[in-house]
C-alpha cells in the first residue's frame, strides 16, 4: 500500500475515507525540522548553508512513516498547497532519505488538492508532480532571512534595551504601523465644529429631516460653524425664515457583492462581525478545510472554479428564485503579488449545504462556515437596485439651504443573504423620505428635537440660557419651537487599529503573506509589546521604545518600502525568475555591516538618542511655560528616558535622591502626576501606572523598597481626589471587626473590585471574599451587614468552585426536556437557568414575576441564537419487562 503522508490526523481521516484500505495515509503532525534556534544554523559564508534538526516531538512520526515505507516502497507527499506545504513536503523527503527509508527506487510523487473532497483528491493522485525546487527556495530564503535578523538583531536589543524580547523581518513593521498610529492619536488636537438639522413636514403631516447646507448664500461644509455663536446665528437664521421644497431628484442606483473571500478579507470580516482575533480565525478554518467542509484557507486568490460558480448559481435558482440570478455569471480577477499563493478563493466545497445541513457542534468553525457560504452565494447574486433620493430645500430670499436625503431598496437583491461589514460606523442616510412634491411648502414639524437635545447635553442639564427663546448648552442649541437643533462636535483621531484593519493595512503595503498574516498579529501581543482592549490594539511602553530604537538605529530594516521590495523579491523566487541565494547576500551585506556598528554603542548613548526622539510626546510644552523635563516630585532634577525589564519609563535624574518614575504613555505623559498633600511626614502622590491611576504614601528608598500604593475603584476620576480621599484608600485594608466564629473581617480594594474579607482560625478553609459594588461601602459597612454577607456566601458559594447557587425562585420540571429550572442572580442581573442554558431576563420583569411559560420560551431563545438543541421532549419511560426465568443447566 502506497504511503500518503499530510500534516494532521484531522486531514488524514478525511482523505483516507476517500482513497480506502489500498493507501496508508499518516500524518506529520506539521514541520518535522527547523532551524536549532542556537547561533551558526545559517551560515553566510558557506553560501547560506543551513543546519537543519528533527525535532524531539517529530522523531517519532518521522519513525512511523519510516516504518511504512518498509512495507512498501511508495511515498506519495500531499501536504498543503501552498509555500508552508511545499516546505514540510521537502523536510520530509530530505529527512527520510537520511535515514535511508527513501531509496533510489522509491517511488517519490507529490500531490496536491484544493479542497479536501473526493472528486479532488481523486483527480490529485491521478495527477503527480515533483516538488516544486522555486517554491522550496522561497521558503528557505524567508526561514534564513528571518532567522538572521532575529538572531541578530534580538541580542542588540537585549543589551541595548533591557526588557526588550525580540525583533522580526516583518514582526519589527507591523509594530511600527501600531506605535505610529498610537502617535498620531497621542498628537491629535479636536477641532470644534457645529451642525444644524431641521425637522420639517409635508402639508400632508409627514415628519421628515434636513440638514442645514447654505448660509448667508453660501454653501457650507462639515468645519464652516466653527462655534456656539455661529451655530446660535444659524439657528435663528433658519427659524426665522418659511422653507419651501426647491428640488425633488430621485437618481437610481446599483450596489454590487463583495468578491468572496481570500484569507486577509475573511480574517478582516471575521474580526468586524465575530470579534475574532486572526489566529482564532485561522485555526476555525483549518478545522473546517480538514473536515472537507471549506477549500483551502491560505490564498490570495479571489477566483472560483467554473464548477463553484455553476453550483452557486443553481443553489441560488433553488433557494431564492431566478430573479436573483444574473444573466451572466460575475468573474473575480486576482490581484495577488505572488501567484503561487493565488489559489482559488475560499469558499464552502459543496454550495447545497448551509449550516444548518452540515450540524457543525463547535460554535466557531459553525459561525466562519455561516459567513463564508453566505459570502460565496452572495459573490454570484443579482446587484441590489435602490432609488436614492435629494430633496432641496430653501428660503426665498435664498439665504438659508437644507438637504434631506434618503434612500429606499427597490430590490434586494444579493443584500437578502449578506451584507459586508464595516471597521467604522459611517453616516445613515438609509432613511425612507415620505412623499415631497417640487414647490410645496415645508413647514416646521409639530414634534421636536427635545429628546435628542436632552441626549446630547444631559436629561439634569441647566439651561444657560435663554436668549430668543432658545434652549443653550456648549454641547447643543434648541429653537424655542424644538423644531431647529445645532449639536456640537469634535474632529475625531484616527482610529486605533484591530487586527482586522491592521491586516488590511499591512495588506496595502505589500507586507506579508496570507501564511503569516495571523502570527505575525499574534506574536507582536505574545512580546507584550502590544495589547488588545476591546477588539483594539494598544502600543504597549516596551513596543514604543522598541519601534523608536529601530526607527533610529535600523530605519531601512523597518522600512515600509523597503519590506515590501524584499516580499517582492521572494515572491520572484518563488516564481523561480531569482536566485534565493543572490537575494540574501544582498541583504546580508548590508545589515551585518550596521548591527556591526550598533552593537559599539553605550547604553547611555541610545537612550540618549531615544530620549530626544520621543521629546514631543514625552515632554509636551506646558500651558504655563515652566520646564516640561522639571521632577514634579523634587522640583531639582530633570526627567530622562530609562529603561528595565518591564520596558521603558521615565524617571528624575536624581534617583537615588528622588525616586519618581512614571510611564511613557498615557495621562502621566502629560504631566498630571501630582503631590496631594503630606501626612506624618510622608508625601502623599496621585500618579499614574500601567493599570491606571494609584495614589502612593511616600518615594521608595533602601529601607522602603515598596511604598503603600493603592489604585482608585473603578468610576473614581483622577480629577476629584484630594488628600482626605488618598488617605481612605491607603488606610486600606480596613478591619471591620471580629466574627462571632472568630477571625478577622476586612475590608479591601482587589483586582475586581472592593470586597469583604474572613478567614476562620486555623483550619484548612480558605478564605470568603464577597464583592460589593460600591467602593464607598470598604468604609461604611458595619458588623452585621458584613456577618450576613459572609455567612450567606460560605452558605450559597455561588458561583465558586464550591457549590451550586440558591435559586431566587424554583420553577419545577422542564415541561419537555426534564430537569428543574429556576431563577437566578447573577453577576450582570437575573436569569432563568435550565441544564447548561443561562437565559438573561428581559429588563422591567422582576424574578418573583418570571413563570414557566416565560422561562421556557427565554430557554428557547437563547438555545436558538447559542446554536444548541433545543429540548428533545420527553419520551414516556418504558414499561419494564418481566425478567425471564433461566432454566438450570443440566449436569451430564
Amino acid at each position: 500500500m502506497p504511503v500518503v503522508v499530510v500534516e494532521s490526523p484531522a486531514k488524514a481521516k478525511t482523505i483516507n475515507k476517500y482513497l480506502g484500505s489500498d493507501y496508508t495515509v499518516l500524518a506529520s503532525y506539521g514541520h518535522v525540522r527547523d532551524l536549532p534556534p542556537k547561533d551558526g544554523s545559517v551560515d553566510p559564508d558557506d553560501g547560506f548553508a543551513m543546519t537543519w534538526e528533527v525535532g524531539a516531538d517529530s522523531r517519532k512520526h518521522v519513525k512511523a512513516i519510516a516504518d511504512a515505507l518498509k512495507d512498501d516502497n511508495a511515498l506519495i507527499l500531499a501536504t498543503d498547497p501552498d509555500r508552508e506545504g511545499e516546505a514540510i513536503s521537502w523536510h520530509l523527503q530530505e529527512a527520510l532519505t537520511k535515514r535511508r527509508a527513501i531509496k533510489k527506487d522509491t517511488d517519490v510523487r507529490r500531490v496536491t488538492f484544493n479542497a479536501i473532497t473526493k472528486a479532488a483528491v481523486t483527480e490529485a493522485m491521478a495527477n503527480p508532480r515533483e516538488i516544486d525546487v522555486p517554491l522550496v527556495d522561497a521558503y528557505l530564503a524567508r526561514r534564513a532571512l528571518d532567522y538572521l535578523v532575529g538572531f541578530n538583531l534580538s541580542p542588540v536589543l537585549w543589551r541595548k534595551l533591557p526588557g526588550a524580547r525580540s525583533a522580526g523581518r516583518v514582526q519589527s513593521v507591523c509594530l511600527r504601523i501600531i506605535v505610529e498610529r498610537e502617535m498620531e492619536i497621542e498628537a491629535f488636537k479636536p477641532v470644534e465644529y457645529w451642525s444644524v438639522k431641521a425637522l420639517l413636514e409635508t402639508p400632508r403631516g409627514k415628519s421628515f429631516e434636513a440638514r442645514l447646507t447654505t448660509l448667508a448664500g453660501k454653501k457650507l461644509d462639515r468645519m464652516s460653524l466653527e462655534s456656539q455663536a455661529a451655530a446660535e446665528l444659524a439657528v435663528q437664521a433658519v427659524t426665522s425664515r418659511a422653507l419651501k421644497v426647491a428640488s425633488v431628484e430621485a437618481k437610481p442606483s446599483t450596489r454590487n457583492p463583495s468578491a468572496p473571500f481570500m484569507t486577509s478579507t475573511l480574517q478582516q470580516e471575521a474580526s468586524r462581525k465575530f470579534g475574532f482575533g486572526a489566529r482564532q480565525t485561522m485555526n476555525a478554518a483549518q478545522r473546517l478545510y480538514e473536515a472537507g467542509h471549506i477549500t483551502y484557507m491560505r490564498t490570495d486568490g479571489i477566483d472560483m472554479a467554473p464548477e463553484a460558480v455553476t453550483a452557486a448559481r443553481d443553489e441560488i435558482a433553488r433557494r431564492y428564485g431566478s430573479e436573483y440570478v444574473p444573466k451572466s455569471p460575475r468573474n473575480y480577477k486576482n490581484k495577488a503579488k505572488n501567484a503561487q499563493e493565488a489559489h482559488e478563493c475560499v469558499r464552502p466545497t459543496d454550495m447545497s449545504k448551509d449550516p444548518e445541513s452540515l450540524k457543525i457542534s463547535e460554535a466557531d468553525q459553525r459561525r466562519l462556515y455561516d459567513l463564508i457560504w453566505k459570502r460565496t452565494l452572495a459573490c454570484q447574486m443579482e446587484a441590489a437596485r435602490l432609488e436614492r433620493t435629494t430633496v432641496d430645500i430653501s428660503s426665498d430670499d435664498g439665504q438659508v439651504g437644507l438637504r434631506a436625503t434618503g434612500q429606499v431598496v427597490q430590490f434586494d437583491g444579493f443584500l437578502k443573504v449578506y451584507e459586508e461589514g464595516r471597521d467604522e460606523p459611517v453616516g445613515d442616510d438609509d432613511k425612507r423620505l415620505p412623499q415631497i412634491s417640487q414647490g410645496e411648502p415645508a413647514r416646521f414639524a409639530g414634534t421636536s428635537f427635545q429628546a435628542e437635545y436632552d441626549k446630547a447635553t444631559g436629561a439634569d442639564t441647566v439651561v444657560e440660557s435663554a436668549k430668543a427663546g432658545m434652549q443653550q448648552h456648549a454641547a447643543a442649541i434648541l429653537s424655542e419651537n424644538g423644531a431647529v437643533l445645532a449639536l456640537q462636535h469634535h474632529t475625531q483621531p484616527p482610529p486605533r487599529y484591530t487586527e482586522a484593519t491592521l491586516i488590511k493595512r499591512m495588506e496595502e503595503l505589500g507586507i506579508g503573506r496570507p501564511s503569516t498574516y495571523a502570527s505575525i498579529v499574534t506574536t507582536i501581543q505574545d512580546r507584550e509589546y502590544v495589547r488588545k482592549e476591546n477588539n483594539r490594539l494598544f502600543a504597549e511602553d516596551k513596543g514604543r521604545i522598541v519601534t523608536i530604537f529601530l526607527l533610529n538605529f535600523f530605519r531601512q530594516y523597518v522600512g515600509y518600502e523597503f519590506t515590501a521590495d524584499l516580499e517582492a523579491k521572494l515572491d520572484h523566487v518563488s516564481a523561480g525568475d531569482a536566485d534565493w541565494q543572490k537575494v540574501l547576500a544582498d541583504f546580508w551585506s548590508e545589515f551585518s555591516a550596521t548591527v556591526a556598528e550598533t552593537s559599539e554603542l553605550r547604553i547611555s548613548e541610545v537612550l540618549d538618542k531615544l530620549d530626544a526622539a520621543l521629546a514631543p510626546q514625552l515632554y509636551p510644552p506646558k500651558e504655563d511655560g515652566s520646564d516640561p523635563r522639571q521632577c514634579p516630585l523634587c522640583g531639582e532634577g530633570q526627567l530622562h528616558l530609562k529603561t528595565s525589564r518591564t520596558g521603558g519609563f521615565i524617571g528624575c535624574g536624581r534617583y537615588p535622591e528622588c525616586r519618581y518614575t512614571r510611564p511613557i504613555s498615557g495621562d502621566a505623559a502629560e504631566g498630571e502626576d501630582k503631590v496631594l498633600g503630606e501626612d506624618d511626614g510622608d508625601q502623599i502622590t496621585l500618579r499614574s501606572g500601567r493599570y491606571g491611576p494609584y495614589v502612593q504614601r511616600g518615594e521608595a528608598t533602601e529601607e522602603n523598597k515598596k511604598p503603600k500604593r493603592t489604585s482608585l475603584p473603578k468610576g473614581w476620576q483622577k480629577d476629584d481626589i484630594d488628600l482626605e480621599k488618598a488617605l481612605k484608600l491607603l488606610e486600606l485594608p480596613r478591619h471591620v471587626g471580629d466574627h462571632p466564629s472568630g477571625g478577622r473581617i476586612t475590608t479591601n480594594l482587589g483586582r475586581f473590585g472592593p470586597y469583604i474579607m474572613h478567614k476562620l482560625p486555623g483550619g484548612d478553609e480558605k478564605p470568603v471574599y464577597v464583592n460589593i459594588k460600591d467602593p464607598m461601602e470598604m468604609w461604611e459597612v458595619g458588623m452585621n451587614r458584613a456577618v450576613e454577607l459572609i455567612d450567606d456566601k460560605r452558605a450559597n458559594p455561588g458561583r465558586g468552585r464550591r457549590g451550586a447557587a440558591k435559586p431566587l425562585k424554583e420553577l419545577g420540571e422542564h415541561p419537555e426536556g426534564g430537569g428543574a429550572v429556576g431563577v437566578y442572580d447573577g453577576r450582570y442581573g437575573p436569569y432563568v437557568k435550565w441544564d447548561k442554558i443561562n437565559a438573561t431576563i428581559p429588563d422591567g420583569v422582576e424574578p418573583a414575576d418570571v413563570t414557566m411559560d416565560m422561562a421556557v420560551k427565554l430557554i428557547e431563545e437563547r438555545a436558538a441564537k447559542a446554536g444548541k438543541k433545543a429540548p428533545a421532549k420527553k419520551k414516556p419511560a418504558a414499561k419494564k419487562k418481566a425478567p425471564a426465568k433461566k432454566t438450570a443447566a443440566k449436569k451430564s
